[in-house]
């Protein structure tokens, strides 16, 4: 007998809703991947496009020639080979954007954009930036994230770029009409020159700009240093006999102080020219009362916000030392510097260099017989901030170690970084007989960090530091200079754009104090202005001429610089 048995189906699910969520995932990814490639394509490399409102939004209303273009390309590339182009723009498309990140962080702290053939090496500065103010698991995780970060932007904008492309394939007609549309309408917006915000243009190019301004700045690095070869090389002093040397200096002790991040906008922006301007004047009454008198001007850096021994360099070697490969060429070779000349009229050279940790190589290039350091300074207090050694106790260091016992006329170069950034709380000025090992700044060190003192606005924190930097190198003037005591102060550098703002300049004050009126009379043709504080109408020299017409100046008669 059989049995005949029905089997009841199961009821088949109905496929509408799944296709529903699909298409919601499906135009959701769409859209998320658009407006990825949208910003990258839109916002320039300059801070202000995140920090300013009106740059952000405005950056979100750009057209981006480069979107139409892309999408050109992938319309007219055939379809086996479609997924690998879009691959390669996408990858393409991610390392600018990693490349306009870190233009963003140069121009915010050195005023300027990230040199891919140059500028690798201020990455490891950075490194130890961060390990000398947050600890170095800090800096690793730092390291870590930002290696993290730019492998999934690079691999986050190459998949967005391939899905775009698959879905313009899949609808090809109307975004062929997309793309024709928009080609005339961003050629109106770029030559009619419409902005949706102020200095914001509706028409953008600036990753095209970008990607053009990298492949042209490789053959432009690579000449540099070629010239640069041929500039360390030619050198009007460099056989001028040791005792026509700064003859104009004989017998005078030459102290040039180095001061940490003292930009002009220390003088002249009014929430911190409040602050150092009385400071100075206070300062300079007493120096007059002293015996001493000042002349001042501004000098123009070749560098901004940081980077301080390019600076150094630029000022004592007479070249324009703006990036690390000028610097590294630079200290390979025998160029005269200012210390060097020095040491060849028979001053004794100094170096105190309190930002330092580890052998210096350099010292042998510029010229120093001896150099102290933060390792041998003697320093056992707590640190402020970058500063590992506070300004006061590095120059009674100075005077312990080297000035009091001289024998002979003495040139030092003093690095003063009390003022270096993130500038914190300030020491203060103390008894120069009180400062022992340094312990007794462990109060001041814990007062600063109280929240009270942290919650300070930054100008007003960096203004304080600058006089408190200043006032230490002129109080030990006063307090150990004598007669022949020639003093040399000037900032390396303007602080960065939080302090400065953006768009600031590279100048920095100079000045020159000493009693003895003929060291005045051999600079009279300079027409620098009279006190420590230099007027807005100063003049103002590349600080690369410094070191010609200072070895001119007190130079002997025949010296190049006279000759000419």
């Amino acid at each position: 007998m059989s049995l005949n048995v029905r089997r009841r189906r199961s009821p088949v699910p109905d496929p509408a809703p799944v296709r529903g969520r699909h298409r919601i995932l499906l135009r959701t990814r769409t859209a998320v991947a658009g407006l990825l490639v949208f910003a990258v394509l839109a916002v320039p490399d300059k801070p202000d496009a995140l920090t300013s409102f009106h740059h952000a939004a405005g950056s979100l209303l750009r057209l981006p020639l480069e979107g139409i273009l892309g999408a050109a390309i992938l319309l007219a590339t055939p379809d086996r080979a479609r997924r690998g182009v879009a691959t390669l723009l996408g990858s393409a498309l991610g390392v600018l954007s990693i490349l306009k990140g870190a233009n963003m962080g140069f121009r915010e702290v050195l005023g300027r954009p990230f040199n891919p053939v140059l500028d690798w090496s201020l990455l490891g500065d950075g490194y130890n930036y961060l390990v000398e103010t947050s600890g170095r698991a800090a800096a690793i995780g730092a390291v870590i994230g930002v290696v993290a970060l730019s492998v999934a932007v690079v691999t986050a904008i190459a998949a967005s770029v391939r899905h775009l492309a698959e879905v313009t394939a899949q609808h090809r007609r109307p975004a062929r009409r997309a793309v024709a549309a928009l080609v005339p309408v961003w050629a109106v917006l770029a030559l009619v020159g419409g902005h949706a915000f102020p200095g914001v243009p509706r028409s953008s190019d600036n990753v095209a700009v970008l990607a053009r301004n990298t492949v042209l700045g490789v053959p432009a690095a690579l000449a540099d240093r070629a010239r640069f070869g041929e500039l360390t090389r030619s050198d009007a002093f460099r056989n001028v006999p040791d005792d026509q040397l700064l003859s104009g200096l004989r017998g005078h002790d030459v102290v040039i102080g180095v001061v940490e991040s003292y930009g002009r906008t220390a003088l002249e922006d009014p929430p911190m020219a409040s602050i150092v301007g009385p400071a100075l004047d206070a300062d300079e009454r007493q120096l007059t009362a002293d015996g001493f008198a000042a002349r001042s001007a501004f000098l123009t850096s070749s560098t901004y916000g940081g980077s301080s021994w390019l600076a150094h360099a630029t000022f004592q070697s007479g070249l324009w030392i703006d990036n690390p490969d000028r610097y590294r060429q630079l200290v390979s070779g025998d160029r005269l510097t200012i210390a060097k000349a020095f040491q060849k009229a028979g001053w004794d050279t100094v170096g105190i260099e309190p930002g330092n940790t580890k052998p210096w190589p350099e010292a042998d290039f510029y010229g120093y017989d001896r150099v102290w350091d933060a390792r041998t300074l003697g320093y056992r207090g707590p640190r402020f901030g970058w500063s590992r050694v506070p300004d006061q106790f590095a120059l009674g260091a100075f005077q312990k170690l080297a000035y009091a016992d001289r024998q002979g006329p003495m040139m030092a170069e003093i690095t003063l970084t009390s003022s270096h950034t993130p500038w914190p709380t300030a020491p203060q000025l103390v008894g120069w007989d009180t400062l022992g090992d340094g312990k007794l700044y462990g109060p001041m060190a814990k007062a600063g960090k109280q929240p009270a003192n942290a919650a300070v606005p930054i100008q007003e924190r960096y203004a304080k530091t600058i006089t408190y930097s200043i006032g230490s190198l002129l109080s030990w003037a006063r307090t150990y200079g004598d007669d022949d005591l020639v003093l040399v102060l000037f900032g390396d550098h303007q602080p960065n754009a939080k302090v400065s703002g953006e768009g600031a300049g590279h100048d920095v004050p100079i000045t020159i104090v000493a009693k003895d009126p003929a060291v005045f009379d051999k600079i009279a043709d300079w027409n620098w202005d009279e006190g420590l504080t230099p007027g807005a109408d100063a003049p103002l020299w590349k600080m690369d001429a410094f070191r010609d017409r200072f070895l001119t100046a007190f130079g002997a008669a025949g010296s190049p610089g006279r000759s000419r």
